[in-house]
């Protein structure tokens, strides 16, 4: 019976992968909505390929989740909400502030850009905290392509890329209110306004989160999870221009306090040495849109983004105060010329950052020296139709960077259909990242650990091959039935790895004289049924590991083996309720442990049941009722030495023998236990 379900698992259907609009199925007394499948393959898209494509003609695979998806469980933020997603896993790397990062088929949050409606609006310094920061209530869908997609978008897209498209004004006016309330006294407040005036739409949307409960559940003395209080307030307008032409504009802001550490923590600790805590108050402000205008008989693309984002914090009696200021441009072009359509653009991008580190410290004058970074580029794509059944890709990024020279980004990718809706498709790429530390690895600014840097850090550079096959069968008895599989390969070059174990008090960053090779699998198979039900499963095999020499082989930390993301819906029609059961296993991962270390090198298997009841009135009234973490799992000694963070002890020969020091970077699951939840969304709609 396991292996019929492992080898069902590796048939691939993406478990997530839905849109918004419904599949009406006839029962003898009744029609039954059910969700459709985001592997829809007329489906349209954008990330791929950087125009509307139905994902049965996009050369490049592509995946899209709608907000009904992540609605499926009780989350408020789209950091806890991807962790649905088959290949994309969400990693907290500090067990005391929940720093975090997206993990893309085994590579760290770093190397995945997040984009809003298609710019680059996330920086480095917001990707550590500012997932927490997007609200599910203004996503319509999120787009996944995984693997590199530095020709389209820079040299963040290693990984891969996750779009957030947000929501668009549907042409009428209406508002809706919602509120959520866990066992564990969180508060999640959503309000948001659409509507249309003559020449324009627009939507507002206000949300606002907190969590002021210390919990200690596993008797460490540290809180569980840190506490929070958010606001963010979104808006955005698009004019109804008599030429058709887009022009839109979107405004985001938010403002974040979070704070986690020993449970007699307070404020009045901010910065001591007395009482162990890390408090980080945030403040980011993003502007973004874009303008379509005639040149000639040309049509072009105006895409602009800036932001602007503030950290003031304390982690322990560390100080770190930052701030970034980033600009981007973009001026696209795309024209079909007989079976070609071609896509060009010159972005120009700009960022600030400075700190109070010694990653922004002149030493000859000991005086702020902020990092600016500088590029202006210009890439070229050529996507073919060969035939009715092939289609190619070519495309060609350049960057003048002004640190790093000249930087070159090609890719290509291969589309073969099948008669009844069967497609391989074949890809290929070259990804360039340039490494923040201290915006990126949050051990590095903790405290915890000394960083020591032991040379100037060369750009990383890697090269992915993907192939990928999907297909989709369609019975009017039955259903739908979706399947994916995918095969990956990635090779880096001048991988910067943090080194945790050659000395247990230091974090050494060098760039790898060898390469790091991460490689697997991902299969997801979704089935919508007439009877009601929704089954969906989706498996990833990962071997992520370093390699100094031709027999050195060292697998890298925070990476499981294999991931199992699965979930079972039913919905009454005639009742207009619906269940949600959805799950996550994972495989053992290595941690990053100290010599002669007591808890084990590698994690246990573990899972995370979660289930959840949603009852319409009318259709105005939604009410949610739910439970995660229903068996209650909790990982165990998260924190080493938790009752001495300041080490004030920790030369104690005869109560600390293996020298053991403070370290919250043990983690290999959330520290959330069991908790209930309930519900409800209002709507009203009006002329």
């Amino acid at each position: 019976m396991v292996f019929f379900w492992v080898l069902l698992s590796s048939v691939t259907l993406p478990f997530g992968i839905f849109s918004g609009d419904t599949l009406i199925v006839k029962k003898p007394n009744a029609d039954t909505a059910l969700y459709h499948s985001n592997t829809t393959l007329e489906e349209v898209v954008v990330t791929g390929s950087l125009r509307q494509v139905s994902r049965l003609e996009s050369p490049v695979p592509i995946e899209s989740y709608p907000s009904a998806y992540f609605k499926r469980t009780c989350t408020n933020n789209l950091f806890d909400a991807v962790g649905l997603i088959n290949g994309v896993q969400p990693q907290i790397t500090c067990n005391v502030c929940n720093t975090g990062g997206l993990q893309i088929n085994g590579l760290e949050g770093p190397y995945t850009m997040v984009l809003i409606d298609g710019l680059p609006v996330m920086s480095a310094l917001a990707t550590v905290y500012g997932l927490f920061g997007i609200p599910n209530s203004i996503i319509k869908r999120v787009e996944v392509v995984k693997g590199p997609s530095s020709t389209l978008f820079g040299s963040e897209a290693v990984a891969g890329v996750i779009n957030i498209i947000t929501k668009a004004p549907q042409g009428e006016n209406e508002l809706t209110f919602g509120q959520t309330f866990t066992s564990y006294k969180e508060h999640n407040t959503d309000l948001a306004y659409t509507f249309q005036k003559r020449k324009f739409s627009g939507l507002m949307s206000l949300n606002h989160f907190q969590y002021k409960n210390p919990v200690d559940r596993n008797g460490d003395v540290f809180m569980d999870v840190p506490l929070i209080l958010r606001s963010s307030f979104f808006s955005r307008l698009i004019w109804d221009r008599k030429s058709g032409m887009q022009f839109s504009i979107a405004l985001r802001y938010i403002s974040e306090d979070r704070s986690g550490g020993e449970m007699r923590w307070t404020r009045k600790w901010r910065g001591s040495d007395s009482v162990y805590g890390e408090s980080i108050a945030t403040r980011r402000f993003e502007l973004f849109g874009n303008y379509s205008f005639n040149a000639g008989s040309e049509k072009l693309l105006l895409e602009f983004a800036i932001n602007n984002h503030f950290q003031d914090s304390w982690y322990g009696n560390t100080f770190y105060q930052a701030s970034q200021q980033g600009a981007f441009t973009q001026l696209r072009w795309n024209k079909q010329i007989g079976s070609h359509y071609l896509t060009a653009g010159i972005p120009v991008r700009y960022q600030n950052y400075d700190d109070n580190s010694v990653a922004t410290q002149d030493y000859n004058t000991v005086k702020s020296l902020p990092s600016r970074n500088g590029l202006v580029g210009l890439f070229v794509q050529d996507e073919w139709k060969l035939s009715s059944l092939n289609t190619t890709l070519f495309g060609l990024r350049f960057e003048q960077h002004n640190l790093h020279g000249s930087v070159w980004s090609p890719r290509f990718s291969f589309k073969w259909d099948i008669p009844k809706n069967q497609t391989f498709r074949f890809t290929a790429g070259n990804g360039f990242r340039v490494v923040n530390l201290f915006t990126e690895d949050h051990a590095a600014i903790t405290g915890a650990r000394r960083v020591l840097i032991e040379e100037t850090l060369r750009p990383e550079r890697s090269w992915n091959f993907n192939l990928n096959y999907a297909a989709q069968y369609k019975n009017v008895n039955s259903g739908l039935i979706d399947l994916e599989v995918g095969l990956f390969h990635t090779v880096f070059t001048n991988r910067i790895l943090p080194d945790y174990d050659s000395d247990p008090e230091k974090i050494i960053y060098t760039n790898l004289n060898g390469r790091v090779i991460s490689r697997g699998a991902n299969a997801s198979v979704s089935a919508n049924l007439k009877s009601g039900f929704f089954l969906q499963t989706g498996l990833t095999f990962l071997d992520v590991y370093k390699t100094e020499t031709e027999v050195s082989k060292k697998r890298l930390p925070y990476v499981p083996a294999l991931s199992l993301n699965y979930g079972l819906s039913y919905q009454w029609d005639d009742k207009n309720l619906l269940v949600d059961l959805t799950a996550r296993t994972l495989s053992p991962m290595r941690m990053p442990i100290f010599p002669n270390d007591f808890r084990p090198a590698l994690s246990p298997w573990y899972s995370i049941f979660n289930a959840q009841v949603t009852k319409k009135i009318r259709n105005e009234i939604e009410l949610v009722f739910g439970v995660q973490n229903i068996l209650n799992f909790l990982p165990e000694d998260p924190i080493m030495r938790p009752f001495d963070p300041f080490d004030k002890t920790v030369n104690d020969p005869v109560n600390n023998p293996n020298g053991y020091t403070f370290d919250p970077s043990y983690n290999y699951a959330p520290m959330l236990g069991r908790r209930f939840n309930i519900g409800a969304n209002f709507k009203l709609r009006g002329k």
